[in-house]
């Protein structure tokens, strides 16, 4: 199924936000390596350029641009920059977040900390979607794959902000997945757990040991096991998947 799933993306043109680390990265890479032509921003420059400049070293099409999803105009170049050069988009992963909320409880947070989340997470995301919907539509096998979070599904505490944007996203992927399958675009999102990257350093311990503890799968979530779920949404495979919620990790909360 892997190898079928990878023969599937050659020549795919995917757009990825918030790509230049953790498992924005990951998605990169394995898309990349699966054939997909990639076109992929992030606010971190340097860790951006730096991960292109390796792709292409190696032989892989994928290609950094700035991109803030606090911006709207910057949504709407990187969209428009991005598929000039790919030639068009035939898929999207709206990965890009921010979190800003950790390690407080509810009354401690700002209007400002919950607006910046708000702002990236969720009206980032809307209109990133929209940006690129005419050049899915053109594909003809457009495809969106939305990056929630399980913390929506289990309710994780001191982290009000992000897992209320994440809980927005889940709905808002099944809201859009009824307007753009109009137009043959299919809406997905993976609720991944708690994945072992540098993005989530800041997490305490007791929580990474709280993850452990509940999975079914009695060991650390890493990239490579939400990659694969990605893939597939993207596949051909999956044209006929749409509006629907895939928790990946390891059985820590079971839809």
């Amino acid at each position: 199924m892997r190898n079928a799933t990878h023969a599937a993306l050659s020549g795919r043109r995917v757009l990825v936000t918030g790509g230049a680390r953790g498992l924005g990265a990951a998605f990169v890479r394995a898309l990349v390596q699966a054939g997909a032509h990639v076109v992929f921003g992030d606010v971190l420059h340097e860790e951006g350029a730096a991960l292109a400049a390796s792709l292409s070293e190696q032989g892989h099409a994928a290609t950094y641009l700035p991109l803030d999803l606090a911006n709207p105009v910057s949504i709407e170049q990187f969209a428009q920059q991005g598929a000039a050069q790919l030639g068009g988009i035939d898929a999207l992963i709206n990965n890009a977040a921010i979190t800003n909320s950790g390690g407080r409880f509810a009354d401690e947070l700002s209007v400002d900390t919950w607006d910046a989340v708000m702002n990236v997470n969720v009206r980032g995301t809307w209109l990133m979607s929209i940006a690129a919907l005419s050049y899915l539509r053109d594909s003809c096998r457009g495809a969106i794959v939305n990056i929630a979070s399980d913390t929506a599904m289990w309710g994780a505490p001191k982290l009000l902000a992000y897992v209320a944007s994440k809980g927005a996203l889940i709905s808002m992927t099944r809201s859009l997945a009824r307007e753009f399958g109009a137009h043959q675009v299919t809406v997905n999102a993976i609720a991944p757990g708690l994945t072992e990257v540098e993005a989530t350093a800041y997490v305490p311990a007791e929580r990474h040991e709280y993850y452990l503890q509940g999975r079914a799968l009695t060991r650390a979530q890493v990239p490579d096991d939400v990659t694969g779920p990605v893939l597939f949404l993207l596949s051909d495979a999956a044209r006929f998947v749409t509006g629907q919620l895939l928790p990946v990790n390891g059985g820590f909360v079971m839809n």
